[in-house]
């Protein structure tokens, strides 16, 4: 949100900052000037105020006041790593008992093999019983008798071979419930878009100044999870739709002034500057949220007779990361 000259007036008036850039939520109201906080939370706000007043002719210094409170993103990457955690004891669990269930499925059908077994050997018994059966009448009762037993037997068997069965059954239908979570684990762990990068401008130390605005060119590069930063061009491209958290840091050695725009696309997004007094080394740093689509440019430029500084210890950075996609 943007807003120029405004006042002086006689009394107070309420700000309405008209250019609305991003207003995801749609909480910012630029008719009133109001932002409503749509649900109870902890939220980031920031303003910056600049106020034009000539000291000798021709001579503007701008001064701006920058409140804010640093919202804890790390809070939402630990957030996503509890859950990965969570997920990774689930999967460690059901596998478990896959494993148990293999394993019961194997000894079910140990036991069905021996059942047969016995049940052919009943069969072979009952079959020699009716042969003796028949050349021997003095001993029917005794062979009726054991006969009944055996059959007895071997209904017992049947019916704990019906219900094995249906067992099994079961324990086949719960492993493939179970293979079909852990294929939708993996495949939404897989898809979810992972984009973070985290880098410092060189070694060479002072750049600048020049005599027209130039793209700083961030060369070394310590995190750059998704390739979504290129070091050649000093552009980082949104890989996704989504809500990005972009931040920059910028240091000066020289008694100059000191600057840089931050570029979405070929739309200046913001410019900030500071002018340097002594010889030792100031800085200033900034951050903005944004939405972009796939695609979508990110750069910084250093402005025509300003300069910045970096060495080995990496004073000027450049960083972001996908909060959410969209």
């Amino acid at each position: 949100m943007y807003l120029m000259y405004p006042g002086p007036y006689s009394t107070d008036i309420k700000l309405k900052y008209s250019k609305v850039f991003t207003n995801i939520g749609n909480a910012y109201n630029p008719a009133t000037g109001f932002f409503t906080a749509p649900v109870n939370g902890v939220y980031y706000l920031q303003f910056t105020l600049k106020n034009l007043s000539p000291r000798d002719e021709g001579d503007e210094q701008t001064e701006q006041t920058t409140k804010q409170t640093t919202p804890d993103i790390w809070a939402e990457v630990r957030a996503v790593r509890d859950m990965v955690v969570e997920l990774q004891v689930e999967l460690r669990n059901m596998e478990a008992r896959v494993k148990y269930s293999e394993g019961q499925v194997n000894q079910l059908k140990t036991e069905l093999i021996v059942t047969k077994v016995h049940v052919e050997q009943l069969q072979r018994e009952t079959s020699d019983l009716q042969t003796r059966l028949s050349s021997s009448e003095s001993r029917i009762d005794q062979l009726e008798r054991k006969n009944a037993v055996q059959e007895i037997r071997l209904t017992a068997i049947e019916s704990k071979t019906r219900d094995l069965e249906e067992e099994n059954a079961d324990l086949q239908t719960r492993l493939s419930s179970s293979e079909s979570r852990i294929d939708q684990l993996e495949r939404k762990n897989a898809e979810k878009p992972k984009v973070a990068f985290y880098t410092a401008l060189t070694e060479a130390g002072n750049v600048g100044p020049y005599n027209t605005d130039i793209t700083l060119k961030y060369s070394k590069v310590f995190t750059n999870i998704g390739n979504a930063y290129n070091p050649a061009t000093g552009f980082f491209t949104a890989p996704v739709n989504g809500v990005y958290y972009l931040q920059f840091t910028v240091c000066g050695s020289k008694k100059l002034y000191m600057a840089v725009f931050l570029y979405k696309n070929n739309q200046r997004i913001m410019y900030n500057h500071k002018v340097k007094e002594g010889g030792e080394l100031d800085y200033f740093t900034n951050s903005v949220v944004l939405e972009l689509k796939a695609g979508d440019e990110i750069h910084l430029d250093l402005p025509s007779d300003h300069a910045v500084f970096d060495d080995r210890n990496n004073y000027s950075t450049f960083s972001g990361s996908l909060l959410f996609p969209l």
